[in-house]
């Protein structure tokens, strides 16, 4: 493991002594003024594939880093002028190169239609985000979506799949732009429904501007799911196969009609699959130890979609319907094993089973109706309305056998049944405003959002003669209602003055929530006369300053602020208890409260590619995973607010090109220390932990006409603390992949082995209110995976849109404004 890190570090400073070179130049109108805002494109002279955007300063001055020598070509266009393009020149190895002045005259007409062909980097970093391209990387396939997080730069997944941030928690998960209610389990097991064939990227956003939602304090993690922007009709399918223990299944069909009035676009995509997973779990507690053992086999079929129509009514006017959704069927079997004794003698006094059966469906739906406004002025407005629904059913057969030491005698049962059907119905109204103020660009809107979460649990005694004849546990069954309403209003500036960008905004968020639990009839019905409730009305003020220091655009440095919130979900605040076998369960905190961050960060920019941040985050009020005790022998878990969580946070990367290698290194650490004290003794957190994670990846194209991609990826997680109470192991692992374009570029077919040192095993250790926790497992993540897809129709993407396209992603990497829809 020593190696394999002091690799990946050597990696890293290697690349960090690479050389750009610099092309520098000035767009002009037909007056001899400098154009601002002018679109300059670094196009290879070979194929004309993008290399380079650029967006010119007030001056109509732009600066290009090819990133190598070679044989290049300059495209440069202006809103109503036409695009000029270069001849071809070469740019030496080392030195820059001085373009001069190119001239842009009004157009004449219509621009015609040009085929680019581009390759994206498989990780991008930009001023506000991290964008993880998963089209572009052939690791990525077979994969579904809680994978490809594990595999992102700079996030951590626990032993129960909760995401972190250089090292908080509180991350707020978002899909194509839209916040998901979904937190714990229920995110986990939607995450892993969605397949890597749907997902075109992914955007790590850890410093978001007063734009976007205050949620998330370790920052958002925006999931975009593909959508084809060629014209004409295209489409593609595709179809995969993994095996590691068992095998899995995936196909997929993407279709796209678009001319200059209408795109409608949807896609269809379908996963079989079937799982293995292991988890230990030892506790001792007293005299007592429980030494248990359990196997998962986790089945999922799942059903994604995705259907929209884009209407441009006019040059200034689009209007947007998309329908979205996933339809998956669960099953999880466990079957768990415990060994309990006594301590001093080491000896097994008895030997618990619960081998638990659970099917669940699990049905996600989203509609969405949007307009959009944008005149040459530079005004802008964005409308949106949502409604979304999740419909979650939970039946769960849960037998407990206690037999004797020898395992041949039974001494006792306990059989249970949960039944748990949950429904969220979400809806939302937002508005952004911007245009150009003082010279800068100015920013308003606001966010009504409202969610219902309606979960009834039903526990159910079931008899020894048939698991047919069941009693209803009123005492242990309830209803749990909670509504939550947020209203949001913001205002953000932006201004580029001399050498130094500025940035300003402040969001105010209104929260207002009812919680409401009501005890069950015998039929399972609701008995509303026995309605307890709590509420919570509170108003918070979030905002957020950045200033950029580009004066010096090979070296900018940044600093900024911002103060974010993670409110609790529903689940987390639920007062009755969920079993999970005798000896533990798991129930809510009604007095949780809301966590609160503070984070300033400064970072620096060298030569647009080594990109370095330091951050430092002050969390009040931390949630933290708590595995308590009660009745002397059994454990309960719950959450709690820790006092507070301080984080120092470091981020270094950097991506390297030559010819057709390409590779991107990611080094991020932190040091966190948690505090907290639920009664003195025993019951005190005092931790503190620095840690670190080494995220590569490099791929190499060869072969005669370069159509053999290889591909090796991988990361390292050194040991950090989970939860604030666990202090976790090393992990790592390692993929590799091979990718071959055939059917005259128009496919591809991909084979790749992931975790080859089958490394990604998990363990962590913690020692609270007298019982201390070992819990270790891991997964299938050794697979072999193929896929093979085929494109077909028109893959041209006319000028004009493609430039527009392009300036307005420049603009938001200079602006640091995201590519969300915000709010």
């Amino acid at each position: 493991m020593r190696k394999l890190v002091l690799f990946f570090a050597g990696i890293l400073l290697f690349s960090g002594f690479a050389m750009a070179q610099q092309i520098t130049g000035v767009v002009k109108d037909a007056q001899g003024k400098g154009l601002e805002k002018s679109t300059v494109t670094l196009l290879n002279a070979k194929d004309s594939s993008v290399v380079k955007l650029a967006v010119t300063g007030s001056d109509g001055r732009f600066t290009l880093i090819a990133g190598r020598s070679g044989r290049f070509l300059v495209s440069a266009s202006h809103v109503g002028l036409e695009t000029q393009y270069s001849t071809v020149f070469d740019v030496p190895a080392s030195g820059n190169t001085d373009f001069g002045v190119i001239s842009l005259t009004k157009s004449k007409g219509d621009l015609k239609g040009v085929t680019v062909t581009s390759q994206k980097p498989i990780v991008e970093m930009k001023a506000d985000k991290t964008v993880l391209n998963v089209e572009g990387t052939i690791n990525a396939q077979g994969s579904d979506a809680l994978e490809l997080l594990r595999k992102s730069p700079g996030v951590m997944l626990d032993k129960d799949d909760n995401i972190s941030l250089a090292g908080k928690n509180g991350v707020q998960v978002y899909i194509d732009g839209k916040p998901t209610p979904l937190s714990g389990t229920d995110l986990t097991n939607y995450l892993k429904s969605m397949q890597s064939a749907q997902i075109e990227a992914i955007e790590i956003i850890t410093n978001p501007s007063a734009k976007y939602e205050a949620a998330g304090n370790a920052g958002i993690i925006n999931i975009r799911l593909k959508k084809n922007k060629a014209f004409g009709t295209n489409g593609s399918v595709n179809a995969g196969y993994n095996i590691g223990i068992y095998p899995k299944y995936n196909s997929g069909l993407n279709i796209n009609h678009r001319n200059k009035k209408i795109n409608v676009f949807g896609n269809y995509n379908y996963n079989n699959s079937k799982q293995n997973n292991v988890f230990n779990l030892y506790r001792s507690l007293l005299d007592s130890f429980f030494d248990g053992k359990t196997t998962m086999i986790i089945r999922n079929e799942s059903h994604g979609f995705k259907a929209g129509l884009d209407y441009y009514m006019n040059k200034r006017s689009t209007f947007g319907i998309l329908v979205n959704g996933n339809i998956a069927d669960n099953s999880f079997n466990n079957d768990s094993k415990t060994n309990i004794g006594y301590i001093p003698t080491g000896v097994v006094d008895r030997i618990l089973t619960a081998n638990n059966r659970n099917s669940m469906g699990r049905d996600n739906v989203n509609m969405n109706l949007n307009y959009k406004y944008a005149d040459t002025a530079g005004r802008e407005l964005n409308i949106d309305a949502d409604y979304g629904f999740f419909r979650m059913d939970g039946n769960q057969f849960q037998p407990n056998y206690t037999y004797d030491p020898t395992g041949a005698t039974l001494l006792y049962d306990d059989i249970f049944r949960f039944i748990s059907p949950t429904d969220i119905d979400i809806y939302t109204l937002k508005a952004d405003y911007e245009q150009n103020y003082k010279k800068g660009k100015l920013g308003l809107g606001g966010k009504i959002s409202v969610i219902n979460t309606r979960n009834n649990f039903q526990r159910y005694d079931i008899s020894q003669v048939s698991p047919e004849i069941k009693q209803i546990d009123l005492s242990r069954s309830n209803q749990f209602d909670y509504k939550e309403n947020i209203n949001a209003l913001y205002v953000n500036y932006n201004k580029q003055l001399k050498g130094i960008m500025f940035q300003a905004g402040v969001r105010m968020e209104n929260t207002h929530s009812e919680g409401s639990s009501y005890a069950l009839f015998s039929n399972g019905s609701v008995n509303k006369s026995t309605k307890t409730k709590f509420t919570r009305n509170y108003t918070d003020f979030f905002p957020s300053l950045g200033l950029t220091f580009n004066k010096n655009p090979m070296n900018q440095w940044g600093i900024s602020y911002s103060r974010r919130i993670d409110r609790p979900a529903y689940q987390d605040l639920n007062p009755f208890e969920f079993k999970l076998d005798n000896y533990t369960f798991q129930k809510g905190n009604t007095g949780l409260l809301p966590q609160y961050t503070n984070i300033i960060t400064l970072r620096n920019t060298y030569k647009y590619k080594l990109n370095t941040s330091l951050s430092y985050s002050h969390v009040a009020d931390v949630f933290t995973q708590l595995i308590d005790t009660t009745e002397q022998s059994k454990s309960f878990i719950t959450k709690k607010n820790l006092a507070t969580q301080d984080v120092i946070a470091i981020n270094i990367s950097y991506p390297f090109m030559y010819k057709t290698y390409m590779a991107f290194v990611n080094l991020s650490g932190n040091y966190s220390k948690y505090k907290a004290d639920f009664g003195g003794g025993n019951r005190v957190v005092n931790l503190d932990a620095a840690s670190f994670n080494i995220y590569m990846q490099h791929s190499l194209k060869f072969g005669k006409k370069k159509d053999w991609t290889g591909e090796v990826s991988g990361w390292y997680n050194s040991p950090s603390i989970w939860q604030g109470t666990f202090e976790s192991k090393e992990m790592w692992t390692l993929d590799a992949g091979l990718q071959k374009t055939i059917f005259k570029g128009k496919g591809n077919f991909k084979v790749s082995v992931s975790d080859i040192f089958f490394s990604m095993k998990w363990k962590g250790e913690s020692n609270f209110a007298g019982q201390r926790t070992i819990a270790s497992g891991n997964f299938e993540s050794r697979q072999l995976k193929t896929s093979l897809t085929w494109r077909f129709g028109s893959n041209t993407v006319k000028a004009a849109r493609q430039r527009k396209d392009a300036s307005e992603e420049e603009k938001q990497r200079t602006q640091g404004g995201g590519g969300l829809g915000g709010n």
